[in-house]
């Protein structure tokens, strides 16, 4: 039993099919069959049966491969060890990164972390956070990025700013007039949420559900971008909520419809999260530190209440 034929049998269970597994993993298809092969007469069962298209594992397989994740995993921590001694910061890094937060994070960040750490092979996925968090359960990913807490044993959460909930108010809005605005000003009629999936619908939410009376039939039109929920409401179809690195981008025109809360501000924690087994955590806290970083400059607000993404 060998290392390289573990990581044959994660790429397999992965994909669900032997050349795309070999693909990935970059051997040829008959090497990486017959590598498996070579394991199951080893252990004396089968990992996989291939009577089922897609591919599926065994009943025994799924343990072996549950087991496999982790006896993989602790080897790479061997690598992890000797890269820490000697100082060197790279490698192949995979990062993961939530839709309401890579369009507006990714750029303030990422040439300077590339100019920073040029060995550092940083391949970056989007996702929502339910698959980020499979992902890193599942040693797919190195690291994400996502709005928490998200109280799951199995992950670690490490601050990297509190991104605070603005509204953007148009002109024919009842509440334009307003100057700061309060949680109490909201009326559920007529805010804009994302579509279901995204954190920070979920986020906006529980910020109406401490106002009080809750519906979720009040919520009729969603959508799957900050986007076309602004272009909504410039039509007269009501207000929406935007995190604040959103609304720097924003028009000038568009800028005049923006309304910040009274302190406390509503606000989403925005934290780097990784795998309890903590493996490239030099990486991780490169990252870390550029981005708390970059970010500190961009948002001053101190004075914030953080609001859950998810419902409890």
């Amino acid at each position: 039993m060998t290392i390289t034929q573990l990581q044959y049998v994660l790429a397999v269970a992965e994909h669900k099919n032997f050349t795309l597994a070999a693909e990935k993993s970059f051997v040829t298809q008959p090497t990486l069959s017959m590598q498996i092969q070579k394991l199951e007469d080893e252990l004396d069962i089968l990992i996989f049966d291939r009577s089922k298209k897609p591919i599926q594992l065994t009943q025994v397989g799924e343990k072996i491969v549950d087991q496999a994740r982790n006896i993989v995993n602790e080897s790479f921590r061997i690598k992890d060890i000797v890269d820490q001694e000697k100082g060197y910061i790279g490698g192949e890094y995979r990062l993961g990164i939530i839709p309401t937060i890579m369009p507006t994070l990714l750029p303030l960040f990422l040439k300077n972390f590339i100019r920073k750490y040029p060995k550092i092979n940083l391949k970056v996925e989007e996702r929502n956070t339910d698959t980020l968090i499979g992902m890193l359960e599942d040693g797919y990913l190195d690291a994400a990025i996502a709005a928490t807490p998200l109280e799951n044993e199995h992950i670690r959460e490490r601050p990297l700013y509190y991104e605070p909930f603005v509204a953007y108010i148009p002109q024919s809005h009842r509440l334009n007039d307003l100057g700061d605005i309060s949680v109490e000003d909201l009326d559920l009629d007529d805010i804009l949420l994302l579509e279901d999936g995204h954190c920070f619908r979920e986020g906006v939410i529980n910020l109406c559900k401490s106002k009080g009376e809750f519906n979720e039939q009040h919520f009729q039109l969603a959508s799957g971008s900050f986007e076309t929920m602004l272009k909504l409401a410039d039509d007269g179809m009501g207000m929406t909520l935007l995190p604040y690195l959103h609304t720097l981008d924003l028009q000038e025109s568009q800028k005049a419809n923006l309304h910040y809360f009274k302190d406390p501000k509503p606000a989403r924690e925005v934290s780097i999260i990784y795998h309890k087994s903590e493996l490239k955590m030099h990486i991780t806290n490169a990252l870390k530190e550029t981005i708390s970083g970059v970010v500190r400059g961009a948002i001053a607000f101190q004075n914030v209440q953080i609001i859950s993404p998810i419902n409890k």
